[in-house]
């Protein structure tokens, strides 16, 4: 890894790039997601019925703007989200494990486990008002709407809107939902990331690589979509609500099984899993690359500097 400054802007830039190819499925997921909220089963609508269809009908009814409503968003909050996961992962690991463990080095499953819950927790609560604004630009819909509608022009407008209306708090209205769904995904999307490609390495003895970066980067996002999608589909609904329709974050999830069935917190799992995926892949992919660009950078930097000061 490069230093914890060249980190957190090779991870923002990775997750940039990647969310500009997932966003779509991102805006089916969260429509599927809010479809049919609180409604019994037998009286829910279903105008999306998966990845491939509700793109397709989004496009049709809302061209291509529909599909990326809230990208502008979505670049800021990838930033700041995969910017402190990426970019204070390694140095909490580092450190943990030699307070710990006494060897910076060593690999600890546990310690793993807290250092990517940990910073992805930092990034989503830094994070979270655009991540609001966003779910509300993306659950807008002329055609066919679901869920609490929300009409705003843009990010800007949406989240001056929202701090009129509720201050301060209502930007981090569904930021506790926030923390646990991106400290449920992190506790596990960068150790099973790395313990994947230690596994690849070993037992079949692939080089590093892209095709390592990319097997390692399919397991890391199943694994991820799995765990996170309950608290995620909490999170849409807390984000996109208007009012006090949920209490909390255990307010939602009960009202959501109780009304619906279990099998609710589930909606939208497979357009979560056509964006999570290539977006896990493209993420940890693309950070490979950038890492490396900004240890160069940092080095030839560095190497500069030194050589002035010895000037002096």
């Amino acid at each position: 890894m490069s230093t914890t400054a060249g980190a957190f802007i090779a991870g923002g830039i990775a997750a940039c790039g990647a969310v500009t190819a997932t966003h779509p499925f991102e805006t089916v997921k969260i429509r599927m997601q809010l479809q049919g909220e609180l409604q019994t089963k037998g009286h829910q609508p279903h105008h999306y019925r998966g990845p491939l269809h509700g793109v397709s009908v989004i496009v049709r009814n809302e061209g291509v703007r529909g599909i990326y409503r809230g990208l502008g968003c979505a670049y800021i909050y990838q930033v700041l989200l995969n910017g402190c996961r990426l970019g204070f992962y390694e140095p909490m690991r580092a450190g943990l494990a030699g307070l710990v463990l006494n060897d910076v080095n060593k690999q600890n499953l546990g310690i793993n486990m807290f250092c990517g819950a940990a910073s992805g927790i930092m990034g989503a609560a830094m994070g979270s008002p655009f991540f609001l604004a966003k779910t509300r630009l993306q659950s807008y819909s002329p055609f066919l709407p679901v869920g609490t509608q929300h009409r705003y022009k843009n990010a800007w407008d949406g989240l001056s809107q929202i701090f009129r209306a509720e201050g301060v708090r209502g930007l981090y209205r569904g930021v506790g939902a926030a923390m646990i769904r991106t400290g449920f995904g992190s506790s596990v999307q960068l150790p099973t990331y790395f313990f994947a490609k230690r596994r690849l390495q070993r037992h079949l003895g692939m080089e590093e690589g892209l095709p390592l970066h990319l097997a390692s980067s399919t397991a890391s996002g199943f694994v991820v979509c799995v765990v996170m999608h309950p608290p995620d589909t909490i999170m849409s609904r807390l984000y996109n609500q208007n009012g006090n329709l949920y209490k909390g974050v255990f307010d939602c999830l009960a009202k959501t099984i109780r009304t619906e069935g279990f099998f609710a917190i589930y909606k939208g799992v497979f357009p979560h899993l056509a964006r999570i995926l290539p977006h896990t892949i493209l993420t940890l992919s693309l950070a490979e690359q950038t890492n490396k660009l900004m240890r160069r950078l940092e080095e030839r930097f560095l190497s500069q500097e030194d050589q002035s000061i010895k000037s002096i």
